[in-house]
């Protein structure tokens, strides 16, 4: 290189390096940047906005993370978004730098890290106070005194994955709500020690629950809709602590407008017609798989939802010729209908259908996850 050049290229200020690294758009490009020279070196850490570790499924290469994790965040002091997956083995330890350099950090992912404890939380209650995203899906080890410590500094947080998060209760559901008073997304997938009551008196900012495969009772669906504020219920394969229906009280959901009610097999007619009377902005419903609807709740459904688009029944036993035509008659902004496997569905029942919606499109293809994707939310805008 000529003299000259490389003097010039030593009298670059950091910002304007700064200024030329964000320019380069491949992750090679970056790190050949980084290894010019120290002072380089030095510019592309302070210019990483991101930590990401993907899954790899290699034990080795899990340990050579959470190996250099320390080191990776002391040399990052302005981090937004920091995510490890599959780390189960990454110790509390291994987040003490973000004591001194989480001030920045937004967004957090703890996919899978079953290693870190309620000690791990407090860490990051102390040194993230403007995280936005947190993700703790399968992190077994955390307990309602974690989630406590953690609102204690994390006020801001508006997206909480707590999925298979099997030690934690309505107790530290609570504290979350009292403390991160901007709560809009929140999964509690797979957490059966939850009934719905640390939900009572919510803020209307929460508008995404996932509920899948819970037990939650009926005065804690009624806590759940609370706020007021939810577009967007999942309580696929609800489970009933008495084995009874008490999912008329989803009614109150007066905002919701996209509701999965897959596999809820206890569900009846009378809280299919609380639902369809009490939501009318409802647009896309699952009710796959539940059996206990019977023509009362699809005429229900067809004279009181005048807004839904979209609606599942697939594997329905009991949606009949009459329960069909119930759903043709009414239904007027009707777009796609899922339905296969039902048995006492005859042919003729599908044709005359398909005569008197013929813009009603039928498809025989089984969807799990309805509405919007709900992990999209717990990316940084």
């Amino acid at each position: 290189m000529d003299d000259n050049v490389e003097n010039y290229i030593n009298f670059l200020s950091d910002d304007c390096l700064i200024c030329i690294f964000n320019k380069l758009e491949s992750e090679s490009d970056r790190n050949a940047f980084g290894l010019t020279c120290k002072n380089w070196f030095k510019v592309r850490n302070i210019a990483r906005k991101s930590i990401i570790f993907h899954c790899s499924f290699n034990p080795k290469v899990y340990k050579e993370h959470a190996n250099c994790l320390s080191k990776l965040l002391a040399r990052s002091p302005y981090l937004n978004l920091v995510s490890l997956a599959g780390l189960t083995e990454l110790p509390d330890a291994a987040l003490n730098q973000l004591r001194i350099s989480g001030a920045s950090l937004q967004s957090l992912s703890f996919y899978c890290c079953s290693g870190i404890t309620d000690d791990g939380l407090e860490v990051v209650s102390i040194g993230c106070p403007n995280l936005v995203s947190l993700e703790l899906y399968r992190c077994f080890n955390i307990t309602d005194h974690g989630l406590e410590n953690l609102c204690k500094g994390c006020h801001a947080l508006k997206s909480l994955n707590l999925g298979y998060c099997v030690a934690i209760s309505d107790q530290g559901i609570a504290a979350i709500f009292r403390n991160c008073p901007n709560i809009s997304t929140i999964i509690i997938a797979y957490c059966r020690g939850l009934s719905g009551v640390g939900f009572r008196g919510c803020p209307g900012t929460l508008s995404h629950l996932e509920a899948e495969s819970c037990m939650l009772s009926p005065d804690g669906l009624l806590d759940v809709v609370s706020g007021g504020g939810l577009e967007y219920l999942n309580l696929y394969n609800l489970k009933s602590p008495t084995g009874l229906d008490g999912l008329d009280r989803v009614g109150y959901a007066k905002s919701l407008r996209f509701l999965n009610l897959r596999m809820c097999r206890y569900l009846t007619d009378d809280s299919v017609t609380a639902i369809a009377s009490g939501c009318p902005l409802i647009e896309e419903w699952s009710l796959a798989v539940c059996h206990g609807v019977r023509l009362p709740g699809w005429s229900a459904i067809g004279l009181l939802c005048n807004k839904l688009r979209i609606l599942h029944v697939n594997r329905c036993r009991n949606i009949c010729d009459q329960g069909l035509q119930a759903l043709g008659d009414g239904c007027v902004c009707l777009q796609v209908l899922h339905i296969h496997g039902c048995g006492k569905i005859t042919n003729n029942g599908l044709a005359s259908f398909s005569i008197a919606r013929p813009n009603v499109k039928q498809r025989v293809d089984e969807i799990m996850c309805i509405g919007p994707s709900i992990e999209d939310l717990f990316r940084l805008q």
